[in-house]
């Protein structure tokens, strides 16, 4: 059992929150819930050790291990992934080396009477202890099952970790965790990189195989699975409920309504105290009513709403220009780098309006296809453009091209057109961006931020075909469901390549899975596949344990 008890974190004059106080039991599985810069990541990492609070404190036994997963890694090695991934047991590892050394030791030394052979006995013995109550497992087998789940192949396992980008270096990092077995796993954003297989792998373990788990993240279908119980950090304070994420939404509202009805009662019985104090003031036969009543009105704890988020803020494309009836055509179409083969012969024919989802495991080739689409790389085969095909292109490196010297206001207002140009600050505000935030250079901007940015300029941009590459890494919910919204409501072509299921789900009416060098048309929609899809991934696990 670990206990947060009474945190408080302070700066710059400003309470992020105060006297805060939870239980983590074994086996918990807790959602941390809140609006952007409500404090979520900071308590995350107090209890994870890496950040001091203002006040408070954090109790868990001796021996409990706390792993945590951050949103972003910093580290860089030269190991390839399996030795890096088998540095989850390197406690393990050290203390079999000492065993065998205190062993050796005890065997060969004949100084039986000295006080150093007796340290020798009581460490040995301390140690055995430990050593020998471990489970026996086949260490090599669990990293392999372990990075498979998470997406890698084999021949992924000699390569260096120098090689790969950050979102598979993430991947690395939760595979140690998850090896490790903790007594509590930190999860910030874990899905943010992995794609929809290995977020299923990833679920299924943190259910079935770990201990207490706290997430953070915006994947709600995520969230749902894996969580029993949510905190919501809100105005300074938290509220925990023994719900998942969809149950805790309904009890949010129904607290939310008992607080407004509270606080009219509250306000309703203050004026009438004030009208009475004013009335009778002076009036002899009623001092003592009035001063009761003052009293009263002192003492009185005043009810306070619960901050929530009242824009109604509904993003609209500009109307997209008449495209032909196939914007893509694509006609045995094969890539390879090298002799690695990305695919052969794919075929896809997507028609005017659709909406589709490239999905399948990372490496498949989703995003090549992309890039063939756009123009971008050689390749075997016919992609052919529609007629009058004006295409917007959300990619992973969107957020390196905008121009550090201008400032946030002024990236979406070159490229914002009529009516919604009034709208700019509050398209702003809902990505994130609000303030002082409106006028900052892009160069200041975080890696996340210049994402987002890199978003809204898109969205605003008169296209009709449009190709979406993990558009929602760094959007929160609110910000994820106006894009949603907004995509819905779009009278071009849509392409999305996505891990985040929730939003594909009422999104994609037409699925091309990138599986075994291949392109699989599936004529159903998103919810359906996922659903064929969970199936299949749950046959494997068990067929793999």
């Amino acid at each position: 059992m670990i206990g947060v008890e009474s945190l408080a974190v302070e700066f710059s004059g400003k309470t992020l929150f105060s006297d805060i106080s939870f239980v983590i039991n074994e086996n918990d599985k807790i959602a941390l819930m809140g609006k952007n810069g409500a404090g979520k990541s900071t308590i995350m990492k107090i209890i994870a050790g890496v950040q001091k609070p203002t006040r408070g404190h954090v109790r868990s036994p001796k021996d409990a291990v706390i792993a945590y997963l951050p949103q972003h890694l910093l580290t860089e090695d030269h190991c390839t992934v399996f030795e890096e991934a088998l540095k989850a047991f390197e406690e393990v590892f050290t203390m079999k080396e000492r065993m065998a050394y205190l062993n050796e030791q005890l065997e060969t030394r004949t100084d039986y009477e000295s006080d150093e052979y007796m340290k020798l006995i009581e460490e040995s013995s301390e140690l055995g202890e430990k050593f020998y109550s471990l489970e026996d497992i086949n260490y090599d087998a669990e990293v392999e099952k372990t990075l498979l789940g998470l997406g890698f192949r084999r021949e992924d396992f000699t390569r260096p970790t120098s090689e790969f980008s950050g979102g598979w270096r993430m991947r690395i990092e939760l595979a140690k965790i998850l090896l490790k077995k903790p007594d509590l796993i930190l999860l910030d954003e874990p899905t943010n990189h992995i794609d929809i297989e290995s977020v299923i792998w990833l679920e299924n373990f943190l259910v079935n195989k770990a201990n207490a788990v706290m997430v953070i993240s915006h994947d709600k279908a995520f969230i749902d699975n894996i969580t029993t119980r949510t905190i919501e950090v809100t105005m300074g304070r938290i509220y925990d409920y023994k719900a998942n994420y969809s149950h805790y939404l309904q009890l949010r509202e129904e607290r939310r309504s008992a607080q407004i009805k509270a606080y009219k009662e509250q306000q309703k019985l203050i004026a009438e105290s004030k009208e009475f104090i004013e009335r009778f003031r002076g009036t002899y036969s009623k001092s003592n009513q009035v001063n009761s009543v003052e009293r009263m009105l002192e003492k009185m704890e005043l009810i306070e709403i619960d901050e929530v988020d009242t824009s109604a803020l509904k993003l609209k494309f500009p109307p997209a220009p008449r495209a032909g009836d196939y914007p893509v055509i694509v006609q045995e179409l094969s890539k390879r780098y090298g002799d690695h083969v990305v695919f052969n012969d794919a075929s896809m024919t997507i028609e005017r309006g659709q909406k589709v989802a490239f999905v399948g495991r990372n490496g498949e080739g989703k995003s090549t296809m992309v890039k063939a689409i756009m123009g971008e790389i050689d390749f075997t085969g016919k992609c052919t453009p529609g007629h009058n095909v004006k295409i917007g292109y959300f990619a992973q490196n969107q957020a390196s091209l905008l121009d550090p010297e201008r400032t946030v206001f002024e990236t979406v207002d070159e490229v914002a057109q009529g009516e919604i140009r009034t709208q700019l600050k509050t398209i702003l505000g809902c990505f994130m961006f609000s303030g002082d935030d409106i006028d900052k250079k892009v160069g200041m901007l975080s890696g996340g931020e210049r994402t987002r940015l890199a978003m809204i300029k898109l969205l605003l941009e008169p296209v009709n075909l449009l190709i979406l590459d993990e558009p929602t890494n760094h959007l929160d919910l609110k910000s994820k469901e106006v894009l949603k919204e907004a995509l819905l409501a779009f009278d071009g072509t849509l392409i999305l390549v996505s891990h985040d299921r929730d939003f594909l789900q009422g999104l994609a009416g037409k699925v091309f899975e990138f599986k075994d060098k291949r392109v699989i048309e599936h004529f159903e929609t998103i919810d359906d596949f996922l659903a064929r899809n969970r199936m299949e991934s749950l046959r494997e696990i068990e067929k793999r344990g």
